[in-house]
């Protein structure tokens, strides 16, 4: 029997990462601390679902000026997951090797990638790391004839969207960079996906 595909998904995710006002402190790097997820069905022009994983820095903590800028504290993330294990949850729950993503911009892609190196976890995107990564900023920008790249809250207010929620919470800027994405996709500018790189992986896993 012919195996038939569901509608291809897309993930929009946005991170938040420790950060300072300045240089970090000595010994500590950037590290991801909220992923916000929103799952799009791009062919039905819908949001299918959101989602948010809190992850618990080793290497950093939460500064006054991190809690500010997106509301997390310390408190709050130190209840989080191992940073392995929220890539393993991308992984396995979202399908993050196979389904194409989206970031507003490239900074989540480098983010990951950089960590992923540094902590010796398995990049949850597959690779080459940009393979199934489309950069939405870019799409935007080229699709409004725009000469520089804006921020997603002045996107949103070229595109005449609200934006919904809090700007730099993950799970909030995810679900409105969907709504960027939806709205290039009515316009007919979003990429279409590339043919399916893993055909026989999802053959065999709907036996």
């Amino acid at each position: 029997m012919a195996h038939v595909h569901t509608p291809a998904l897309l993930n929009v995710i946005d991170v938040e990462a420790t950060c300072w006002d300045g240089q970090p402190p000595p010994g500590s790097v950037n590290e991801i601390i909220e992923i916000g997820l929103t799952v799009v069905d791009v062919a039905a022009r819908r949001r299918v679902s959101r989602h948010r994983i809190l992850v618990r820095p080793s290497r950093s903590t939460v500064s006054p000026f991190c809690t500010e800028l997106t509301g997390l504290t310390q408190a709050e993330v130190d209840r989080g997951v191992p940073f392995a294990e929220a890539c393993r949850t991308l992984a396995e729950e979202y399908e993050a090797g196979v389904r194409p993503w989206a970031s507003w911009g490239d900074y989540d892609r480098h983010q990951f990638a950089r960590q992923s190196k540094a902590d010796g976890v398995a990049y949850p995107f597959g690779h080459p790391a940009e393979r199934t990564h489309t950069n939405a900023k870019a799409v935007f920008t080229t699709a409004y004839g725009l000469r520089r790249r804006p921020g997603m809250s002045r996107a949103l207010e070229i595109a005449g969207l609200p934006l919904e929620g809090r700007h730099h919470r993950g799970e909030d800027d995810a679900w409105n960079i969907a709504a960027l994405v939806l709205d290039l996709a009515a316009r007919d500018a979003w990429p279409r996906p590339a043919a399916d790189p893993w055909p026989a992986a999802r053959a065999t896993r709907a036996r």
